[in-house]
């Protein structure tokens, strides 16, 4: 899969419900600077919530996100949760766009959306990180697990995020919730979804702390310093609530576990070449700076196999809109077919999981 397709802007599509006279007549009511000519572009990465660059007279930026056009899975594109956590973090440590507006009238832009600063900087879609020399890879790497730690260790109380979601049992609702996700946009029979379903709630590891989590936390979700390893902003929090810090670290490890091609991972690629840490390394490089205990084997491949179904699920979704013709992005039908061999990848460390039992 080619990184670069999915950097930059694109017109937006044809067909298109945002009408960009009426949102800029919205925004000039609400929001100062607003003035001059506006152009709107989507931002090509990303298939989950459309997301969008304002530009007035070619110069001041702003970022809207919105919720999908047509018929959505219950609970899901809640970019009000999303305003919400990034309202809170602004100033905290965690690096986040500052949050502008919040918009409910669906007759803006044909859904809910909100408005954010545009942070100029680096995204990079590539995890391999071509075109850096090693120690420039490694320094990045470290600030990501910095960041992640540093997110894990927020006071959720002191940012007003205490009663963002229920404190305990977070895999367990998880499992539940992406079941019913699952089953609500199948298209076909994937046998491994099956066996991960019925497997999960029963072998998932016990929770020993409760943190802010973000649930997509990956490179490409960052937005970085155009020549320092400093992320600016973490980005798309759609997924954020409070749970179980080590299954949002073991989702964010994903990338240590698919290949290169297709998935944009790192499992074939020389890692000590790059001066990209090995997984072990990483992790523990995560549990010093976060304060936890390590986690047993069986434990860790128990986190990664929930990790893969729930990356199936959402592909999953992706799939059901691309069939309803809803989807958000061009490469909407490639992603959406990666549900499958997702899946098949958790029930491999499920069954790891099992023999670490035995």
């Amino acid at each position: 899969m080619e990184a670069s397709r999915f950097v930059g802007t694109e017109p937006l599509p044809a067909g298109s419900r945002v009408d960009p006279q009426k949102l800029q007549r919205y925004l000039r009511e609400h929001l100062p600077d607003c003035q001059g000519e506006m152009t709107v572009e989507r931002f090509r990465g990303g298939q989950s919530n459309p997301t969008m660059v304002l530009a007035f007279d070619g110069k001041r930026k702003l970022v809207l996100r919105k919720k999908p056009d047509g018929k959505l899975l219950p609970s899901a594109h809640a970019v009000d949760r999303e305003y919400r956590v990034i309202c809170a973090l602004h100033g905290s440590g965690v690096p986040v766009a500052r949050a502008r507006l919040l918009c409910d009238d669906a007759d803006i832009v044909g859904a809910m959306f909100y408005i954010m600063d545009y942070v100029e900087g680096r995204s990079l879609w590539d995890p391999s990180l071509p075109g850096m020399t090693a120690a420039e890879r490694a320094a990045i790497y470290g600030e990501m697990n910095r960041v992640i730690a540093g997110l894990h260790g927020i006071d959720c109380a002191r940012v007003g995020l205490e009663d963002f979601g229920k404190p305990n049992d977070y895999v367990a609702r998880q499992v539940a919730r992406w079941t019913k996700q699952y089953r609500a946009s199948e298209t076909e029979i994937i046998e491994a979804m099956d066996r991960l379903i019925a497997w999960l709630p029963d072998n998932i590891p016990a929770q020993h702390r409760t943190s802010l989590i973000h649930g997509d936390f990956r490179i490409d979700n960052m937005i970085f310093h155009p020549t320092q390893a400093k992320v600016l902003a973490v980005v798309d929090w759609e997924l954020s609530t409070l749970g179980d810090p080590m299954a949002d670290f073991a989702y964010h490890m994903l990338t240590w576990h698919f290949p290169q091609r297709s998935y944009r991972g790192l499992a074939d690629v020389d890692l000590a070449a790059l001066g990209i840490p090995h997984e072990p390394a990483y992790r523990a490089a995560y549990l010093v700076a976060s304060g936890q205990e390590s986690v047993s084997n069986r434990d860790w491949y128990a986190y990664l196999a929930f990790c893969l179904f729930r990356v199936a699920a959402i592909r999953q979704g992706i799939m059901k809109r691309v069939v309803e013709g809803t989807a958000a992005s061009a490469h909407a039908r490639e992603a959406g077919a990666l549900a499958r061999p997702v899946a098949e990848l958790g029930w491999r460390y499920a069954q790891m999981a099992m023999r670490q039992q035995g």
